[in-house]
């Protein structure tokens, strides 16, 4: 006789919208307590504007800050699911601040690790949900390919990932000259079993600059595609696991990855608020809060767009444009019931049928990089402007939780330093732009008394890392000690973990 055994069903193997309404039936405090459970359970609540709510009805709204401090040497730094990246020398190391006594936040101890590599210093990404370490490094000689990319143990970075298909994989081949490539504009994107890496600027055989973006099942053995289109792209990112936002100087692009390794599908396309014949985009860059679950709920994506003049006499800025995710994917479908199927030459939804009541738009200075930055439903970014005069300022916190502002709206909730923004606060730059900028997405605007002296920053659920400095002293040349044209400040920097709860 036949025994059945019984399958094993863990609790993340239920799908996302089960699990989600599980969780909906906690309470504020029980949910707060979830959050500390894993990663997944936190994303999946932290990318819930119900599950959120819910929260944001049991906690004060007025942020508290508890600072944690970590001095470095080197600004350069990625963070991302608690962890801190920093490049020091020749080592990658990894800090991971953790609660030590689970009753008090401001009990922490720091967890730290590093990757030691030889050569120089490889471009590297990393996601702590996939424990999964991404390094692009030189490829060996005689090979026919530029370079190579390693997949990594993110907790164990001297050993390999044991999900991948393999352990190396080939990136653009030596047609393209690598060597012609300013690394800093590389540009990496995980998300689930993908990984894609944008090589903007690099020259062909034909001695033509051209963009490509490559992208690997990294748990398959060398299964990967190449988008080389006519037009340039900026900036890409993961939107869900078939769908890929892909940013030129003219508009978002939308592919499908359903038949990949085959093919990448134009499936829809929207075009940016369109400029006076004396500005461009000079640069875009897709800032997004990435991870598995949250993919499942809507978040916000920010689109920062540095505009320059192309005259001496046109004033340069920097604008940042919030759209909902679920949005992108809604006029997806909208834009195949007017267009069909897309294509290189079909025409793009047009801004006012879009971005008019579907965007918000926040204006910035261009040297002071547009600080910001969202997770989830919420964005964070310092308030004023640090150009003309280094001081400290306080963090703007905005909430576009619908159900936070149908609360607010109620009469529910206020507090002396929040406030509700609705409608067009943001003229709509007529020296700059033919078109007018969005003023959909309402929020609810929190400017924290605490002050910062800071020049980045990063959120990931209820946590804000600002990089904050220090001057120490300045630096005289010593061939030139009386020209004040070559004097430096010589700064120390810091990264202060804020907890907001």
């Amino acid at each position: 006789m036949n025994q059945v055994r019984p399958a094993t069903l863990r609790l993340l193997d239920l799908p996302v919208e089960i699990l989600v309404y599980i969780l909906s039936h906690l309470d504020g405090y029980e949910l707060a307590r979830a959050r500390r459970v894993c990663h997944d359970i936190r994303y999946m609540i932290d990318s819930s504007s119900e599950l959120l709510y819910s929260i944001d009805l049991k906690k004060p709204n007025n942020p508290v800050s508890i600072p944690y401090t970590v001095h470095i040497t080197h600004k350069v730094f990625m963070w991302s699911c608690g962890i801190l990246a920093l490049r020091n020398e020749n080592r990658l190391q990894f800090l991971q601040p953790q609660v030590t006594d689970p009753h008090h936040s401001n009990s922490t101890s720091l967890r730290e690790w590093d990757y030691q590599f030889d050569g120089e210093f490889p471009l590297c990404d990393f996601s702590p949900t996939q424990n999964l370490l991404v390094c692009l490094v030189k490829a060996s000689p005689g090979e026919s390919h530029a370079r190579d990319l390693i997949f990594r143990s993110l907790s164990e970075p001297d050993e390999v990932h044991p999900e991948a298909g393999s352990a190396v994989v080939k990136t653009i081949d030596k047609e393209v000259d690598f060597e012609s490539l300013d690394p800093s504009t590389v540009s990496f994107s995980i998300f689930g079993n993908y990984c894609g890496i944008l090589f903007p600027d690099v020259l062909n055989a034909d001695g033509y600059l051209v963009d490509i973006l490559q992208i690997w099942n990294w748990k398959s053995k060398d299964v990967s595609l190449c988008l080389k289109p006519d037009h340039e792209i900026l900036h890409f990112s993961f939107l869900t696991n078939e769908i890929i936002l892909v940013v030129n100087s003219e508009e978002l692009l939308l592919y499908s990855l359903v038949d990949f390794p085959n093919a990448l599908h134009l499936t829809a396309k929207f075009p940016l608020p369109a400029l006076r014949t004396s500005f461009k985009y000079e640069t875009i860059r897709i800032k997004d809060s990435i991870s598995s679950h949250s993919r499942m709920h809507d978040h916000i994506i920010n689109i920062n767009m540095e505009i320059l003049g192309k005259r001496h006499s046109d004033a340069s800025s920097c604008v940042a444009v919030y759209v909902e995710r679920n949005t992108l994917l809604e006029l997806q479908s909208a834009y195949t019931r007017r267009y069909g199927e897309a294509s290189d030459s079909s025409p793009s939804l047009p801004w006012s049928e879009w971005g008019l009541q579907y965007t918000r738009s926040f204006r910035g200075d261009l040297d002071d990089s547009c600080k910001n930055v969202v997770f989830g439903l919420r964005a964070v970014s310092f308030l004023g402007s640090q150009i003309m005069e280094l001081l400290p300022r306080p963090l703007c916190i905005r909430d576009f939780n619908p159900h936070r502002v149908a609360d607010f709206k109620a009469g529910n909730g206020i507090r002396w330093n929040q406030r509700l923004i609705e409608g067009n606060l943001l003229d709509s730059s007529a020296d700059m732009f033919l078109e007018p900028l969005g003023s959909g997405l309402p929020y609810i605007e929190t400017i924290t008394e605490e002050k910062f002296l800071g020049s980045d920053l990063m959120v990931e659920g209820n946590k804000v890392m600002v990089l904050s400095f220090d001057f120490v002293g300045r630096l005289k040349s010593p061939t030139i000690p009386d020209d004040p044209h070559t004097v430096e400040d010589e700064v120390s920097y810091s990264i202060e973990i804020l907890n907001l709860e």
